[in-house]
């Protein structure tokens, strides 16, 4: 039986630099490891089961869509895995991908270039830390980390990744402004994005940066009183977290 944390990750910058003949889009990212951690517990076994439990365990699969699942599989390796889910589930910070990659370095799985066959942030996640992150998400550049005190501000929306990533497509593909290629297009996308931002600016004093795809706001420091004059919204007080050994 092995114990591993499955850390949080968050996407500081996105540029995206080019689109592969493959539709796949090619970025240059600076990610982060958060405090906020997923629990996990895996023990080898005959056939693969997951159990998620805790407080975003709501709505998560369990069957074989599961990254934990696909990553036991590129192992070849049967297991019961029990996830206590601390991470909000469909926020973009990366809570399944962290899981998946848990497993892998739990396994002492090293190709990053497979693991992002499974998805593009879990490169990221298995070597943690503060990376820049560049191809469609294979190649992890370890950075000095810098320490960072985050409020985080996940709406109640429902944000598809491929959707936002096809209206910048349609968009013409436009920068953002703020350090996210993506903003534009989530806003584009999901209107109600932009009610959010300028609603956490009016409470916060700054404008927040979108993380990724969406839906989840940040701004640097944690700000006490958020939550009661953001209803509604999930609010997370965090911090970056150095690299794992």
């Amino acid at each position: 039986m092995i114990s591993v944390e499955a850390p949080a990750k968050l996407t500081l910058s996105l540029a995206i630099t080019g689109v592969r003949e493959d539709g796949y889009h090619l970025i240059d990212a600076e990610m982060v490891s958060l405090t906020i951690c997923d629990d996990i517990v895996i023990e080898e076994a005959a056939t693969t089961s997951i159990n998620v439990v805790g407080k975003f365990a709501q709505g998560v699969p369990t069957d074989d869509s599961n990254l934990v699942a696909r990553a036991l599989h590129l192992l070849n390796r049967h297991a019961e895995v029990r996830i206590e889910k601390n991470i909000p589930h469909g926020g973009g910070l990366g809570g399944g991908s962290s899981d998946a990659a848990a497993v892998l370095r739990a396994a002492r799985f090293t190709d990053l270039v497979a693991a992002s066959r499974l998805g593009a942030d879990i490169p990221f996640c298995m070597v943690g830390g503060r990376a820049r992150v560049t191809g469609i998400g294979e190649i992890v550049e370890p950075l000095p980390y810098v320490e960072h005190r985050l409020t985080l501000i996940i709406p109640p929306l429902q944000v598809s990744t491929p959707a936002v990533y096809a209206k910048w497509d349609s968009m013409g593909q436009p920068r953002g402004d703020q350090g996210n290629d993506l903003e534009p297009a989530a806003i584009a996308a999901y209107p109600e994005m932009a009610t959010w931002r300028d609603r956490i600016e009016s409470v916060t004093g700054s404008r927040p940066f979108l993380a990724g795809s969406g839906a989840t706001w940040f701004v640097y420091g944690q700000i006490p009183g958020v939550s009661a004059q953001l209803e509604g919204a999930q609010v997370v007080y965090t911090s970056t977290r150095p690299q794992s050994d």
